[in-house]
């Protein structure tokens, strides 16, 4: 996917999850955080920041902020992005569980649960759940960075999804390039990675895939090693 109108930014601070304070050539400005996560080792003051501009009068922020300087690493922070990106690689047939002519079918509802992606074949079906990650340490990603019960509860119900004939799977795609591999954070919550772990033993596909990601582009790339 690409963005239009994008502008360099500094971080200076972040009063709460959905808004913060950035410097761009015009002064300071408030700017739409679009993650509510706690994002803590990422939005430091000073860190460099990309954002995107939108001057739309109805906007009660002029910015949106949507990615990040780590060191040399540039993370997308874009908590819409995800599921945008796997669509358009989905669409392309390059995941041979969805060939060219599977139906694409996203925000499926099934149970108390709305699913990223429902894909049909013929008689196959596939529950796809989209997990975007920006977490990480040393090259290392992990997910989450704070406590979900309703990744808890998707997951749950994937492994559910099993037993009535569906195949399942969860795509933790990683907004960055080049890291070593992906792990649940247990530290954070590790009833979600007990989950995680009982759900592929259970047969649910379990995937990571890293991102091309620069200023104006985020693009799904290579596969990353899962370590549960």
């Amino acid at each position: 996917m690409k963005y239009e109108n994008m502008e360099p930014a500094v971080f200076l601070e972040r009063p709460n999850r959905f808004i913060a304070w950035v410097k761009t050539r015009r002064g300071k400005e408030i700017c739409h955080v679009k993650n509510t996560g706690r994002c803590r080792e990422l939005l430091l003051p000073g860190a460099a920041l990309y954002v995107q501009r939108n001057e739309n009068p109805s906007r009660k922020t002029p910015l949106d902020l949507i990615a990040v300087k780590k060191g040399e690493r540039l993370i997308n922070m874009d908590s819409q992005a995800p599921n945008r990106v796997v669509e358009e690689w989905l669409r392309r047939g390059d995941w041979p569980l969805c060939p060219k002519g599977a139906l694409i079918c996203p925000e499926h509802t099934y149970r108390d649960s709305r699913f990223d992606f429902l894909i049909q074949k013929e008689q196959k079906k596939i529950l796809l759940e989209v997990k975007g990650v920006t977490l990480e340490e040393a090259g290392i990603v992990r997910f989450p960075d704070a406590p979900t019960l309703r990744g808890v509860k998707h997951i749950r119900e994937l492994t559910d999804s099993l037993k009535e004939g569906y195949e399942a799977c969860i795509l933790f795609l990683v907004q960055m390039q080049d890291v070593r591999y992906l792990e649940p954070n247990d530290v954070t919550h590790k009833e979600f990675g007990d989950t995680l772990r009982k759900a592929k033993e259970a047969g649910v596909h379990i995937l990571a895939y890293d991102c091309r990601v620069e200023p104006e582009l985020l693009e799904l790339r290579e596969r990353v090693p899962v370590r549960l």
